[in-house]
């Protein structure tokens, strides 16, 4: 198992793809896709070890999010460009 610290930009399979190539890794596979905006662990089985893959893919997992609230973006995302902005008054 490789532990990799995923950053914003590249995509799961980027990183999984980039790991194979540099280990000489003829089977391998991540154990859940985070998104290109998103970083985090990305667990990334190798050769025997992806046979256990399953059980990281079952298991429970935590997420930290940060939003903008009252800003809407052309796409939905945060690289689109910001379309509309509104006061949010957050009341609690």
């Amino acid at each position: 198992m490789l532990l990799v610290d995923k950053p914003v930009g590249p995509s799961s399979n980027a990183v999984l793809q980039r790991a194979k190539r540099l280990l000489g890794a003829a089977r391998a596979g991540h154990t859940g896709t985070l998104d290109p905006l998103a970083s985090g662990l990305l667990v990334i089985a190798l050769g025997e070890a992806t046979k256990f893959s399953g059980g990281i893919l079952e298991a429970d997992k935590s997420y930290r999010a940060q939003l903008k609230l009252g800003e809407r973006t052309e796409t939905g995302d945060a690289e689109g460009p910001v379309v509309s902005r509104a006061e949010v008054k957050v009341t609690r």
